[in-house]
């Protein structure tokens, strides 16, 4: 088990891909004790999640044949010494391979049971293959990104995957939980990539309702269309991002990039906007990117330098706090949120398929280890 705030909890993640892993990462980083079962299959392959699948690090791997009678067995031997499990298959196949909730809510029936899918556990759509641009796309979220005039821009899968499905999926498993140990019964967690991606945007949605948000891209004041909640080139071809929303903040910042004795229009008038993107784009030109992060960092000027990824995991802002460590000497985001009294930790390693199918048997008493090794049940990378 590891030391943070899920200490002696223990999680079964049927292997997949995205979303699943990345929630079941986050779990063991919070020091659940967190068994991954991989295809028996994915051992002879172990090269493709293993080395720098940072998803997979504090995490123990058992490789089971799922479509053995006795591998079945073995998954569900794992449920009754669980607490949690997950799962990121099209609806039905864990109950075609006979593991599916009623299966394992039988066996114990307080394991909550997190689903994670893109589409849902039902609809038309739920038999669907998909990946997380049409999950935003379809919920008004991608439409909503990106520069006027220009065609929706692609957030990478940080808002699908891993904001609207992994973090909706961990809330969900930890809320089920807490509830489970009040009342000792289970129950299935559907974490659907849509339903998360909609509810982040409620914030928007609010703006929209009460006239404040037009629903084309890059007129708003948060999605480029205000000239001071934007990205700016600066004179080596980098750029700095601005935020400077309140008045006293924009008042900083146009004090610090020398603005503030210039007749300028109004910040909040938006037919002057092309105007002021203009001024801010001439002055910005004038210095480097790290020129113009020594002037505005640290102030309350609400702009900071973009950084490339292996620029942010160097840089002496980040490196202060420990925002990336290194472990297993590879960089990487530490765990988070922190703690107090509980931290999270991680040895950054990630599990290669079945790395340790004999001492999870040994370590939850199969006294049939043995057996189930030699009759490939089970199969020890």
């Amino acid at each position: 088990m590891g030391k943070g705030p899920l200490s002696g909890v223990r999680v079964i993640e049927l292997a997949g891909i995205g979303p699943g892993p990345f929630a079941a990462m986050l779990l063991a980083d919070l020091g659940a004790d967190v068994i991954r079962v991989d295809r028996a299959s994915a051992v002879r392959g172990a090269g493709a999640t293993g080395g720098t699948d940072f998803t997979n690090r504090g995490k123990r791997s058992i490789a089971i044949d799922l479509k053995s009678e006795a591998g079945r067995e073995v998954v569900l031997r794992l449920v009754e010494k669980a607490d949690v499990l997950l799962e990121g298959f099209r609806p039905g196949v864990t109950e075609r391979l006979g593991i599916g909730p009623d299966d394992c809510l039988a066996r114990n029936p307080g394991i909550v049971y997190g689903r994670m899918t893109g589409w849902g556990q039902q609809g038309p759509l739920a038999q669907s293959a998909g990946h997380d641009v049409g999950y935003i796309a379809i919920t008004g979220a991608l439409h909503a990104i990106g520069r006027a005039g220009g065609p929706p821009q692609i957030p990478m899968n940080l808002l699908g995957d891993f904001a609207g499905g992994s973090m909706y999926l961990v809330v969900g498993v930890l809320a089920a939980l807490l509830e489970s140990r009040a009342g000792g019964r289970g129950q299935v967690v559907d974490a659907a990539i849509v339903d998360g991606t909609a509810h982040l945007s409620t914030f928007i949605h609010a703006f929209l309702a009460g006239g404040l948000w037009q629903d084309e891209r890059g007129v708003n004041m948060l999605d480029s269309g205000a000239p001071w909640y934007d990205v700016y080139e600066t004179a080596d071809g980098r750029h700095m991002a601005v935020g400077a929303i309140e008045p006293q903040f924009y008042a900083e910042f146009l004090r610090r990039i020398g603005l503030d004795g210039e007749e300028l229009p109004s910040q909040h008038d938006r037919a002057r906007w092309p105007e002021l993107h203009e001024r801010f784009a001439a002055a910005f030109k004038a210095r480097t990117r790290d020129e113009w992060t020594e002037v505005f960092l640290p102030s309350d000027a609400c702009v900071a330098p973009v950084l490339s990824l292996k620029e942010a995991a160097e840089h002496p802002f980040n490196t202060a706090r420990d925002v990336f460590v290194e472990r297993g000497g590879h960089r990487q985001p530490a765990p988070a949120p922190r703690f107090s009294r509980t931290p999270g930790e991680t040895d950054g390693v990630p599990v290669l398929p079945g790395g340790q199918s004999r001492d999870v048997l040994t370590d939850l008493g199969f006294d049939d280890a043995d057996e189930l090794l030699a009759g490939g049940a089970v199969v020890q990378g």
